[in-house]
C-alpha cells in the first residue's frame, strides 16, 4: 500500500522504501520467542487484534521483525500475491517466516495487489476494464486464495484486496471498481476465506460506503481505509459508525506523504520506514445453521417445482450465488424443511414427507448433496402440517421437531434422537390459525433456539421465545406478512451476530432478507428474483 492512494486525481504517488540501515550488526544473533498455544498458530489470520500495525513492501529480515517486538506495533501487512506486487519475488516471504512470525506473535494481514482500474492514478502496469473486471475478480480471488493457502495461512484468513486511488470522474469505471470487489468477494467466500478492501477514502472507500447497505454486490467484510492524517484511530467522519463496525484498519501515516514522523523509525536497533495502521478486527462470527455448503456462509435451498429438481443456492453474505442441482425427484414430498445438523454427522440435513405413504424421511447432507435417506416417521404423517425442525428444544443436544395436528390444531414437540424421533409431547392448542412455522434459531440471543410463526388472519408474525421443552410467550415482531410465502430462519446470513429470516414475496417472486435485530426484523432487502417456480424454500 501507498501514501498514493490519497493523492488526488492527477497526481503521481510517490513509492520508496528506506532499507534497512543496521545491517552491520550482522554478528548479532536474535532468536524468536515462543509465545501462545499452539492453536494460535492455525487459527485464521489476523484473527482478533486492536491496536498499532504497520505494513511494507516486502517481508523483512528476521532480524528486524524479532527487534521491532520492541514497537508499539504487534501487526503487519504482507504482501502475498498479485501481478501488480511491488516486489514480485519476495524471496523471504516463506511458509517458514509465516510460521516464526505468527510464533513471535505477530498478527499478519494478507495483502494482494492484483489488477488495477483503467482509471487508476498509479502506475501499475495491469488493470481491468468494466468488460472483464468480474472476470479478474473470480480469477485473481482464486489465486489470492493458492497463495494464502501456499503460506500455510488457515482458512478463514481475511485477504485484502489492494485498490489505489482512481478518478472518481469516470462512472464506468467506478461501476468497474465495485464490480471486481464484488466477485473478488464472492470467490473468497465461496472457498471459505473472508474479504478485505484496501484504498483510499477519496476513491475506493467513498464508493464502497455508497453501496454498503445494497444486495447489487458483495459487500467486504473488512475495510482497510487509507487516511495520511497522523491520528491513528479507526472512527472517521466518512465511515458510519454502524458500517463494519470492529473489522477496520486505517492507515493513518506514510512516510512517502511527509507527515510527521517523518522518514524511517528505529527499534531494538533496526531501522526501516513503514506505512502505520491501527487495527480494530474481530472475525465475524459463524452463522450457527444454515450453511449446508459447509464454506461458512448460511445457504438456501429450494425445489423447483416444474422439475421436482432440488438445487443449492450458495450464499455470500449479500446476495445468492449460482445453483447447483442436488437432488431429483422431490415432487413426491408434500413436505420439505431443514434446520442444521439434525443427525450430528457435521453437516446441515433435510427432513422430507412423502405424499403417497406419509413417511417422514430424514436425508443426510455431505455439503455438496445428499446420502441416502433414512425414516425416521412412518406412516401417519400426512395428518400433520408445519413440519418443522425447530433445533434443540429439550436442551439433551438432539435437534427436535415440531408439528401441528390438522384436525386439532394441537402443537407437538417430537424430540430428535439424532436419525430417529422420540414419542411426542403436547405443548400447544389452537395453532389452528398459524402457517409459516419456521424456526429461527436463537433469535433473542437468550441461549435458546425461537419460534416465528404468522397468523393467517391478521397477517401478523409472532416470535415464540424456546424454554426447555416448549414455547414461552409470544411477541409480535412484524406485520402485513400474509403478501409472503415460504418463510426461512436461515441462520445469521450477514454474520453480524443476529439471525436472519428470509421469504418469497408472492406477487412478484423476489427473495428477500430480514435481518434479525434480537427483538423485530429489519426491513426487507431483495437477494433474488424469479422465484415464482420454485417452492419451497428452505
Amino acid at each position: 500500500m501507498s501514501a498514493g492512494d490519497q493523492t488526488r486525481v492527477g497526481a503521481k504517488p510517490r513509492f520508496f522504501l528506506v532499507a534497512v540501515i543496521a545491517a552491520l550488526l550482522t554478528a548479532l544473533t536474535l532468536t524468536v520467542p515462543s509465545v501462545g498455544p499452539a492453536a494460535a498458530l492455525t487459527d485464521p489470520s489476523p484473527g482478533r487484534y486492536a491496536g498499532k500495525g504497520f505494513d511494507v513492501y516486502t517481508a523483512q529480515p528476521q532480524t528486524l521483525m524479532t527487534a521491532w517486538l520492541a514497537s508499539p506495533y504487534r501487526a503487519v501487512g504482507i504482501y502475498i500475491g498479485g501481478v501488480n506486487r511491488f516486489d514480485p519475488v519476495q524471496a523471504r516471504l516463506t511458509p517458514q517466516w509465516v510460521s516464526d512470525q505468527r510464533s513471535a506473535g505477530w498478527k499478519l494481514a494478507p495483502i494482494y495487489l492484483g489488477r488495477q482500474p483503467y482509471c487508476t492514478s498509479s502506475t501499475k502496469k495491469f488493470r481491468f476494464t468494466p468488460a472483464d473486471a468480474a472476470t479478474w475478480g473470480r480469477t485473481e480471488a482464486t489465486d489470492g486464495v493458492a497463495k494464502a493457502r501456499a503460506l500455510g495461512l488457515a482458512v478463514g484468513s481475511t485477504i485484502f484486496n489492494d485498490i489505489e486511488a482512481y478518478s472518481t470522474s469516470d462512472a464506468a469505471c467506478r461501476a468497474a471498481v465495485l464490480t471486481y470487489q464484488s466477485a473478488w468477494t464472492a470467490r473468497l467466500h465461496d472457498l471459505g476465506f473472508l474479504s478485505g478492501f484496501y484504498s483510499s477514502m477519496d476513491s475506493g472507500v467513498a464508493d464502497q460506503v455508497a453501496v454498503y447497505g445494497s444486495a447489487a454486490y458483495v459487500r467486504p467484510d473488512f475495510l482497510w481505509f487509507a487516511r495520511p492524517n497522523g491520528i491513528a484511530t479507526v472512527t472517521d467522519e466518512d465511515l458510519p459508525d454502524n458500517y463494519w463496525p470492529h473489522r477496520r484498519i486505517k492507515q493513518y501515516q506514510s512516510p512517502a506523504k511527509g507527515l510527521p514522523p517523518l522518514g524511517p523509525e528505529t527499534w531494538g536497533g533496526q531501522t526501516l520506514a513503514v506505512d502505520r495502521d491501527q487495527f480494530d478486527v474481530v472475525p465475524p462470527p459463524a452463522t450457527p445453521f444454515g450453511d449446508f455448503h459447509g464454506n461458512g456462509w448460511s445457504d438456501v435451498i429450494a425445489r423447483r417445482t416444474s422439475t421436482g429438481a432440488l438445487y443449492l443456492y450458495p450464499g455470500n453474505g449479500t446476495n445468492l450465488g449460482s445453483a447447483s442441482r442436488i437432488g431429483t425427484g422431490w415432487n413426491g414430498m408434500s413436505a420439505i424443511t431443514r434446520f442444521g445438523d439434525f443427525n450430528r454427522d457435521g453437516h446441515e440435513d433435510v427432513i422430507a414427507r412423502e405424499s403417497a405413504t406419509g413417511s417422514l424421511w430424514l436425508y443426510p447432507g455431505t455439503g455438496s448433496g445428499l446420502a441416502p435417506r433414512v425414516r425416521i416417521g412412518s406412516s401417519g404423517w400426512n395428518s400433520m402440517r408445519e413440519i418443522t425442525p425447530v433445533g434443540d428444544l429439550t436442551g439433551d443436544r438432539f435437534g427436535d421437531l415440531l408439528a401441528v395436528q390438522t384436525s386439532t390444531g394441537n402443537l407437538y414437540l417430537y424430540p430428535g434422537r439424532g436419525t430417529s424421533l422420540g414419542a411426542r409431547r403436547l405443548i400447544g392448542h389452537g395453532w389452528t390459525g398459524y402457517r409459516e412455522l419456521t424456526a429461527v434459531g436463537d433469535f433473542n440471543r437468550d441461549g435458546r433456539v425461537d419460534l416465528v410463526a404468522r397468523e393467517s388472519a391478521t397477517g401478523f408474525l409472532w416470535l415464540y421465545p424456546g424454554k426447555v421443552g416448549g414455547l414461552a410467550a409470544r411477541s409480535r415482531i412484524g406485520t402485513g406478512w400474509n403478501g409472503m410465502r415460504d418463510l426461512v430462519g436461515v441462520g445469521d446470513f450477514d454474520r453480524n451476530g443476529y439471525t436472519d429470516l428470509v421469504a418469497v414475496q408472492t406477487a412478484t417472486g423476489k427473495l428477500l432478507r430480514y435481518p434479525g435485530q434480537g427483538t423485530s426484523l429489519g426491513a426487507g432487502l431483495v437477494i433474488g428474483t424469479g422465484w415464482s417456480g420454485l417452492q419451497p424454500l428452505l
